[in-house]
């Protein structure tokens, strides 16, 4: 098997991933898993797509990761990690979309507004 890339976004992160195979170790930006996301909630979120289809230890994961935060980046990096996994076999793509493993969350900060201290919160009214 060739390396197979993918991409992940979240609010201003972007994750971009080279899986290919091997015993089930994730490189981020030249670190280890733990060392880059020391919270175990954050590591279980990368590692949701492989947990789901067995194949945590079949795969070893280069990633290059920016922007954001630590929690929109284990967020592009699960949909990245998807994306990887459904272009190795076509087969796992409705699991992982019945987990909500392949959709990609738009959400993002909305834009300050003129004349608004901030994007929705107005100056306080004053009457007289």
């Amino acid at each position: 098997m060739e390396v197979v890339n993918a991409l992940g976004r979240r609010k201003r992160a972007i994750a971009r991933v080279f899986v290919s195979e091997g015993t089930g170790k994730i490189t981020i930006n030249k670190r280890d898993l733990a060392e880059y996301f020391p919270s175990t909630i954050l590591q279980y979120v990368v590692k949701q797509p492989l947990n789901k289809l067995e194949v945590a230890e079949k795969y070893d994961i280069k990633v290059n990761l920016y922007g954001g935060g630590f929690t929109g980046q284990s967020q592009a990096l699960r949909l990245a990690i998807a994306r990887a996994l459904v272009k190795i076999n076509p087969e796992d793509k409705a699991s992982l979309r019945a987990d909500g493993f392949m959709t990609r969350d738009s959400r993002s900060v909305e834009r300050k507004k003129p004349g608004q201290p901030k994007a929705r919160r107005r100056f306080q009214f004053s009457k007289r």
